[in-house]
């Protein structure tokens, strides 16, 4: 996990301008809406990097090393913040109470007909964790 507080870049008075990425190989870009205190992730990816720009509201992000024997780490991300997962680090989000809105972005196989090409679920959920679980990966469908 990379964390990453968006600063702005240029400023005048008209405004200012922030660069989230430059010179990115970036394949997928979806907007993902959350109602209030949800569960979602608890899974990973093998192959694909993400990066959530959050654009409203807050969420933890849960996350450990994909087979690593050490308890899942949290961090609260607000709006403004970007961070980065990259593969095989196991991942789970639970919303805040005001629910959530972050920008999604992807290199490697995640939208369309590929959504669920490189994702793989697992169970118990990271969130909450005191303690490295015994984690196991579900069936694809």
């Amino acid at each position: 996990m990379k964390y990453k507080k968006i600063k702005n870049n240029f400023k005048d008075n008209r405004g200012s301008i922030a660069d989230i990425f430059y010179k990115k190989n970036i394949q997928h870009v979806a907007v993902i809406k959350s109602k209030p205190n949800v569960r979602r992730g608890d899974h990973y990816h093998k192959h694909t990097t993400q990066w959530m720009y959050i654009t409203k509201g807050s969420l933890e992000y849960w996350y450990k090393p994909l087979k690593s024997k050490i308890k899942p780490k949290m961090k609260i991300l607000k709006s403004g913040d970007l961070i980065e997962t990259p593969p095989n680090e196991m991942h789970a989000l639970k919303i805040g109470k005001n629910g959530n809105e972050f920008i999604v972005f992807t290199k490697g196989m995640r939208g369309g007909k590929d959504y669920e090409a490189d994702t793989f679920r697992f169970y118990p959920t990271l969130i909450g964790s005191k303690k490295n679980e015994n984690y196991k990966v579900k069936k694809k469908l």
